[in-house]
């Protein structure tokens, strides 16, 4: 909105345009620090009354397959959720107020957060309203794969006018593989694994938003540098002209948790559900997928990362040998199987992801 009024004042726009960064004509800094400011402030004015209208409709139905889950989540019955709805809506006003809506990374932004978005609401419903705990997996996964492929394509459309657009990088290094026309099922593979990662790391207050807060922040600094072309060049990361608007969309991603983790942070008021876990990991995703920096998410997302693994190897070992790795998967639930609080649980698991951020961006100097 701001960049398309902007646009219809010449000469303001050409005095911006001077102290423009990377390419993007209009004060990209500060658009992005005011993205995540109004998402912010989005979800706290949205919170309030969209919490009391969860509180009518959509509560927590505690009813996992593990009876010992249950009993140690038993006070978070009836709990409103679906506070996905007003992350989204925060992320979704921030971006069109400060965002370049003729940017194709900012649409396939939008794309992303409203149709996951979708998706989860969808999941949830079922989940609240029947008897039935969601979609069936593989409802939920064909929904997400056919999502995830037409944003692949349409980045692909857009990644293929780029200089190493489609290769897949080794940021240590800086070695690429083309990927070709393979990007579209890359890009797939990679939306719906971030998007289940955090969807499988949201179970305790404040965990998955938490840990985001750190992942998306990164995320903020790296697309940001990779739409400049003389930071790029001094990391000697990929340029890719256009990506540092995908900025604004992170930025208004990380004001939105923020925002959201004053109503979730322990004990929670309200719970985000598949409607805000399964966007903001298709988010991250796409971040790393525009930047060509699918090997970093691998770090800055860590922690996501090991939840999945903990689930996969839980599940592959007791399918194998019928006895179970850990006492219970998701990692975080085999820590509160073992006494530990919530709390100390949540907390330990946002170092490591503030760690693990961190590390990522140090290593964009090394090659």
């Amino acid at each position: 909105m701001l960049v398309w009024l902007l646009h219809h004042f010449a000469p303001l726009a050409e005095r911006m345009e001077q102290a423009a960064a990377g390419d993007s004509r209009v004060f990209l800094t500060a658009r992005t620090a005011l993205a995540a400011m109004t998402s912010f402030i989005a979800a706290l004015v949205f919170g309030p009354p969209a919490i009391r209208w969860l509180k009518a409709r959509f509560r927590e139905r505690i009813d996992s397959a593990s009876e010992r889950l249950n009993e140690l989540h038993a006070d978070k019955q009836q709990t409103p959720t679906m506070g996905g709805l007003f992350i989204v809506a925060s992320i979704v006003t921030a971006v069109l107020l400060w965002g370049d809506l003729t940017n194709t990374y900012i649409q396939i932004g939008l794309f992303v957060t409203i149709t996951f978005g979708a998706l989860g609401a969808a999941d949830d419903w079922i989940k609240l309203r029947t008897t039935r705990r969601g979609l069936t997996v593989k409802q939920k996964l064909a929904a997400q794969i056919g999502l995830a492929l037409i944003a692949g394509v349409w980045l692909y459309s857009e990644q293929m006018t780029k200089p190493g657009g489609l290769d897949l990088v080794w940021p240590f290094g800086n070695y690429g593989l083309p990927l070709g026309i393979g990007f579209a099922a890359w890009a797939m593979l990679v939306l719906v694994g971030s998007s289940n990662g955090v969807n499988l790391t949201d179970g305790l207050d404040g965990l998955a938003s938490g840990c985001m807060v750190f992942a998306g922040a990164s995320f903020v600094g790296i697309t940001y540098l990779a739409g400049h072309a003389v930071m790029a060049d001094y990391l000697s990361i990929p340029w890719i002209a256009g990506s540092g608007e995908l900025a604004i969309v992170m930025g208004a991603l990380v004001g939105s948790m923020l925002g959201f983790l004053w109503f979730n942070c322990y004990p929670a008021q309200v719970f985000m559900g598949d409607t805000g876990s399964l966007p903001l990991g298709a988010l991250l995703g796409l971040a790393a997928l525009v930047t060509r920096q699918e090997v970093l998410l691998i770090i800055v997302g860590g922690v996501f990362v090991i939840e999945t693994l903990s689930v996969i190897a839980q599940v592959g070992c007791f399918k194998l040998t019928g006895q179970r790795i850990i006492a219970c998967s998701p990692l975080h639930n085999h820590f509160l199987f073992k006494g530990q609080h919530e709390i100390k649980i949540v907390t330990r698991f946002w170092i490591g992801s503030a760690l693990l951020a961190l590390v990522a961006v140090a290593s964009l100097k090394i090659h």
